[in-house]
């Protein structure tokens, strides 16, 4: 059983439940697809604000409870300079609108769209917003970054990746 030893907490002696072991490495058997989501990671990154690229791949990280990107984009935007308040309203960022802008407003409501696709499209109020807050070309950047960041998580959540081990820029 794992100990939690920060003395600073008051839960330095509590018991926590044993962490859950990955279920598969999956980018150890299949190297040529990890490359290529990397590739495809780089890509749909370029040229997008990093604060708001993070916020994108925290929220939907959440919606697709992937707790492994979870824990690595909020390390990653803390490290960054992200406020632990933002990040700790994100979940409930439409009820927490004035810790964001009117564009990151736009980003996550089109993040929540295509990563809960369950009316089978985007709804045009939604794209029609985003596409006032964002040049095509930007948003055709933030499409792809919400795309890449539900496609990570389909491998975090699929094969158990564990929170909890990443140290910030780790991966980059």
């Amino acid at each position: 059983m794992t100990t939690h030893t920060d003395e600073t907490t008051p839960l330095a002696s509590a018991e926590y439940a044993p962490e859950r072991p990955a279920r598969l490495e999956w980018a150890k058997h299949a190297p040529e697809v990890y490359k290529a989501m990397v590739r495809l990671e780089t890509a749909a990154r370029k040229g997008l604000d990093h604060t708001l690229y993070e916020l994108v791949k925290i929220r939907a990280s959440q919606i697709n409870h992937c707790a492994f990107c979870i824990d690595m984009h909020t390390k990653d935007a803390l490290a960054a300079g992200e406020s632990v308040e933002r990040i700790v309203q994100l979940s409930a960022w439409d009820e927490s609108r004035h810790f964001y802008t009117a564009k990151e407003i736009a980003a996550l409501e089109l993040t929540e769209a295509v990563t809960v696709l369950t009316d089978g499209f985007v709804p045009d109020e939604v794209y029609d917003n985003a596409a006032k807050h964002f040049e095509e070309a930007e948003l055709a950047q933030v499409i792809a970054a919400i795309t890449v960041i539900n496609a990570w998580n389909r491998f975090g959540v699929t094969c158990r990746m564990a929170p909890g081990h990443y140290e910030p820029g780790q991966y980059k």
